[in-house]
């Protein structure tokens, strides 16, 4: 008993030193594992839901949709309905509505740029300091980059270097235009700067105001298919309603595939014109120039 108490005290000892001898060693932190994704998350990721209000819309009709189709299944037998009736609200209105036209927006903000900048010059000030001074009171689109073109002036950096970044940063070829033209003004030591951005600023004048032209005519496009879809989806309901048995082969397996292959290609039709009416992606000018 005496032998087994003191063999049991021993191990105690060691133990006891090893756990010491452990508690002062350094070993490196390591970083928690990374949490678990929640089903929010993972529904977000896979199905790209905008952020904030525009999500929260965006799920509630899918869920509309969602409804809408099971009871579409209960009245007409097409099991398809469930899927596709889902899926046709969250791309219909993408597909049928105005793709965003980020060159109206980017000529604005720079138009607003320019003539803020040609009120500093008339007073005497050079384009660099003209540059610098309009960080205060930038357009929201262009606030970033041109606090962050103001830095670069304020660490030395030439003014073309300086207004190249800012071009990498935009990444349009109409602030190429109009950033080149600003770097060359200032390359010439300021000569003629009020008449290089009262040039700049009829040039995007003129621009904007034939890309509101051009936008107008491809929403018109848009405008007829949206007529069209409504036009048809009201004839073919009031069709079904009229005549149920001119619809039934569709509740056949073989009419479910033919139902789907119809809906396939009409969205397919959908994607084209929406293509057909964005705007093209055009070439820039000083791509890299900041490198």
């Amino acid at each position: 008993m005496t032998a087994l108490f003191a063999g049991l005290c021993g191990v105690l000892l060691v133990g006891g030193l090893l756990a010491l001898v452990h508690g002062f060693r350094r070993t490196p932190v390591t970083r928690s594992r990374r949490a678990p994704e929640s089903p929010a998350a993972t529904w977000a990721r896979i199905t790209r839901r905008p952020p904030g209000r525009r999500g929260r819309r965006r799920d509630l009709f899918l869920a509309i949709g969602l409804v809408v189709g099971v009871l579409a299944y209960l009245v007409t037998g097409w099991a398809v309905l469930v899927v596709v009736v889902p899926v046709a609200v969250g791309l219909v209105p993408y597909l049928l509505g105005d793709p965003p036209n980020n060159e109206i927006d980017m000529l604005s903000a720079l138009d607003r740029w320019i003539r803020g900048m040609a009120a500093t010059i008339q007073t005497g000030h050079s384009i660099t300091d003209a540059l610098r001074a309009s960080a205060r009171n930038a357009p929201p689109l262009l606030e970033e980059s041109v606090r962050r073109l103001a830095a670069r002036i304020g660490h030395r950096w030439s003014v073309p270097e300086a207004v190249a970044a800012m071009a990498d940063e935009l990444d349009t070829p109409d602030a190429d235009a109009v950033l080149a033209a600003l770097g060359l003004a200032a390359g010439r030591g300021g000569t003629g700067a009020t008449a290089t951005l009262n040039a700049l600023t009829d040039s995007i004048t003129d621009r904007l105001r034939a890309l509101r032209d051009i936008e107008a005519e491809r929403a018109k496009p848009r405008v007829v298919v949206r007529q069209v879809t409504i036009i048809s989806l009201v004839v073919l309901g009031l069709a079904f309603l009229a005549g149920r048995e001119f619809f039934a082969p569709y509740a056949t397996p073989i009419g479910q595939i033919i139902l789907v292959a119809l809906i396939a290609a009409y969205f397919a039709s959908l994607f084209a014109m929406r293509r057909l009416t964005a705007p093209p992606r055009r070439q820039r000018i000083l791509q890299g120039a900041a490198a």
